[in-house]
Protein backbone atom coordinates (compact mmCIF):
# COMPACT_ATOMS: atom_id res chain seq x y z
CA UNK A 1 0.00 0.00 0.00
CA UNK A 2 1.29 3.44 -1.13
CA UNK A 3 1.82 5.99 2.17
CA UNK A 4 -0.25 8.55 2.79
CA UNK A 5 1.50 11.88 1.72
CA UNK A 6 -1.84 14.07 2.68
CA UNK A 7 -5.04 14.41 5.16
CA UNK A 8 -7.93 14.02 3.73
CA UNK A 9 -10.20 16.59 3.59
CA UNK A 10 -12.27 15.18 6.19
CA UNK A 11 -9.27 15.25 8.43
CA UNK A 12 -7.91 18.80 7.72
CA UNK A 13 -11.83 19.88 8.83
CA UNK A 14 -11.05 18.36 12.26
CA UNK A 15 -8.06 19.97 12.45
CA UNK A 16 -9.43 23.11 11.15
CA UNK A 17 -11.87 22.75 14.38
CA UNK A 18 -8.66 22.58 16.47
CA UNK A 19 -7.04 25.36 15.12
CA UNK A 20 -9.97 27.56 15.31
CA UNK A 21 -10.86 26.72 19.01
CA UNK A 22 -7.59 27.26 19.97
CA UNK A 23 -7.70 30.39 18.05
CA UNK A 24 -10.74 31.64 20.43
CA UNK A 25 -9.04 31.18 23.23
CA UNK A 26 -5.13 32.54 22.07
CA UNK A 27 -7.84 35.79 21.58
CA UNK A 28 -9.17 35.68 24.89
CA UNK A 29 -6.13 35.63 26.08
CA UNK A 30 -4.02 38.24 24.21
CA UNK A 31 -7.09 41.16 24.63
CA UNK A 32 -6.92 39.80 28.69
CA UNK A 33 -3.18 40.73 28.79
CA UNK A 34 -3.75 43.82 26.99
CA UNK A 35 -6.34 44.97 29.51
CA UNK A 36 -3.83 44.39 32.24
CA UNK A 37 -1.12 46.71 30.04
CA UNK A 38 -3.14 49.43 30.27
CA UNK A 39 -4.93 48.69 33.86
CA UNK A 40 -1.29 49.04 34.47
CA UNK A 41 -0.20 52.20 32.55
CA UNK A 42 -3.76 53.65 34.22
CA UNK A 43 -3.32 53.19 37.80
CA UNK A 44 -2.49 55.94 40.18
CA UNK A 45 0.36 54.15 41.67
CA UNK A 46 1.67 53.59 38.43
CA UNK A 47 1.60 57.17 37.97
CA UNK A 48 2.69 58.10 41.58
CA UNK A 49 5.47 55.78 41.75
CA UNK A 50 7.44 56.41 38.98
CA UNK A 51 10.83 55.47 38.31
CA UNK A 52 11.03 54.24 42.25
CA UNK A 53 8.81 51.14 41.22
CA UNK A 54 11.15 48.46 40.00
CA UNK A 55 7.85 45.96 40.76
CA UNK A 56 5.41 47.83 38.43
CA UNK A 57 8.14 47.44 35.23
CA UNK A 58 9.01 43.61 35.81
CA UNK A 59 5.43 43.31 36.23
CA UNK A 60 4.90 45.08 32.47
CA UNK A 61 7.06 43.83 30.69
CA UNK A 62 6.33 40.14 32.24
CA UNK A 63 2.43 41.07 30.87
CA UNK A 64 4.16 42.17 27.36
CA UNK A 65 6.24 39.19 26.52
CA UNK A 66 3.06 37.16 27.22
CA UNK A 67 1.13 39.61 24.97
CA UNK A 68 4.11 38.90 22.32
CA UNK A 69 4.10 35.03 22.58
CA UNK A 70 0.63 35.27 22.22
CA UNK A 71 0.55 37.06 19.24
CA UNK A 72 2.96 34.92 17.74
CA UNK A 73 1.10 31.73 18.82
CA UNK A 74 -2.09 33.36 16.92
CA UNK A 75 -0.05 33.94 13.68
CA UNK A 76 1.63 30.60 13.78
CA UNK A 77 -2.25 29.13 13.96
CA UNK A 78 -3.29 31.21 11.14
CA UNK A 79 -0.34 30.66 9.08
CA UNK A 80 -1.77 26.75 9.57
CA UNK A 81 -5.17 27.56 8.52
CA UNK A 82 -4.14 28.61 5.30
CA UNK A 83 -1.71 25.39 4.95
CA UNK A 84 -4.91 23.78 5.64
CA UNK A 85 -6.71 25.76 2.39
CA UNK A 86 -3.37 24.63 0.64
CA UNK A 87 -4.08 21.51 1.45
CA UNK A 88 -0.48 21.22 2.38
CA UNK A 89 -1.17 21.02 6.46
CA UNK A 90 0.49 18.24 7.93
CA UNK A 91 3.45 17.89 5.82
CA UNK A 92 6.77 18.02 7.37
CA UNK A 93 8.61 21.09 5.67
CA UNK A 94 11.86 19.32 6.35
CA UNK A 95 11.06 15.72 4.88
CA UNK A 96 8.14 15.58 3.21
CA UNK A 97 6.34 13.05 5.40
CA UNK A 98 2.97 13.37 7.10
CA UNK A 99 3.38 14.38 10.82
CA UNK A 100 1.76 12.64 12.96
CA UNK A 101 -2.35 13.23 14.17
CA UNK A 102 -1.13 13.10 17.66
CA UNK A 103 1.50 15.76 17.18
CA UNK A 104 -0.90 17.59 14.75
CA UNK A 105 -3.97 17.75 17.62
CA UNK A 106 -1.08 18.36 20.35
CA UNK A 107 0.87 21.12 18.46
CA UNK A 108 -1.87 22.33 15.63
CA UNK A 109 0.74 24.35 14.23
CA UNK A 110 3.31 22.08 14.01
CA UNK A 111 5.44 22.12 10.73
CA UNK A 112 7.92 19.34 11.61
CA UNK A 113 7.46 15.52 12.34
CA UNK A 114 9.06 14.54 15.34
CA UNK A 115 11.65 13.03 13.12
CA UNK A 116 12.76 16.70 11.77
CA UNK A 117 12.37 18.42 15.25
CA UNK A 118 14.77 15.67 17.19
CA UNK A 119 17.03 16.20 14.52
CA UNK A 120 17.70 19.71 15.00
CA UNK A 121 17.57 19.63 18.55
Amino acid sequence: MAQKNRYTSEELEEFQLIIDEKLVKANEELAYYRKQIEELAESPEAKVKGLDDGIGTVETERLYTLASRQRKLISHLENAKVRIINKTYGVCRETGELISKARLKAVPHATLSIKAKQKRD
